[in-house]
Formats: structure tokens, sequence, C-alpha cells
């Protein structure tokens, strides 16, 4: 069980490794085999699925990004802990309000994380 501080921590890591915009700094919170899915991936990779699996390849998604939003901000608004996952719910970029789930595995890594927008 994760408690709300250890949430926020984790939160406010993600995020400024974003902001940084440092993505080695930001893959260190994942697996190496973890899985992303975000109706982004389907819109800017051209993946149907909208889902992406490995740093190698999410890695890539994400570079393709920074490129795009170079002065790349979240702000986060709230998080919500719970049994192996965390909710963070966040100001996200193009003024699109987001939440992920982030879902650990027995290392504290991210294995599994979903995104959702307000509007996409």
């Amino acid at each position: 069980m994760m408690t709300r501080e250890e949430a926020l921590r984790f939160a406010e890591g993600w995020a400024a490794a974003w902001d940084a915009p440092d993505l080695d700094r930001v893959l260190a919170h994942y697996s190496d085999n973890f899985e992303m899915t975000t109706p982004f991936i389907a819109k800017l990779m051209g993946e149907p699925t909208g889902r992406l699996r490995g740093r190698e390849a999410v890695g890539a998604y994400w570079r393709r990004a920074l490129e795009r939003i170079p002065d790349l901000h979240f702000e986060v608004l709230n998080v919500f802990a719970g049994v192996g996952s965390v909710v963070t719910y966040y100001q996200a970029v193009l003024g699109l309000l987001a939440c992920e789930v982030f879902f650990f595995d027995g290392r504290g890594k991210v294995y599994k994380v979903a995104a959702h927008y307000d509007r996409v």
C-alpha cells in the first residue's frame, strides 16, 4: 500500500524529470518492459491501439513529443494513492488536464501506465 506522501513524492519527482526535460530521468521511473497507453500514441506514432511496450518504443514516442513541445511543463494538481498504484492528476501540455494511472512492480518501478485527458 502506498501512502499519500509516497504518491506525492513520486508524482513530484516524475513531473520534475519531465520539466527538466531529462528523458533518462523520466525513464528511470519505469521497468524495462513497461506498457504505456494514451490516445496520443495513436496520433503521434500512428499506432492504432494507442499502446506501446518497452523503454525503446516509449522512449522514441516521448522523444518525438519533446521535440514538438520543448518547453513542456506539468503541474501536479493532486495525487491518489492505492494498492500498488498511483493516480496523478495534473495540468498537462496544450491546456489539457490529465490523469495518469501508474502501476508499480515489487521493485517500485512502473510496469504499466494509462494516460487520460479531458479532451484529445
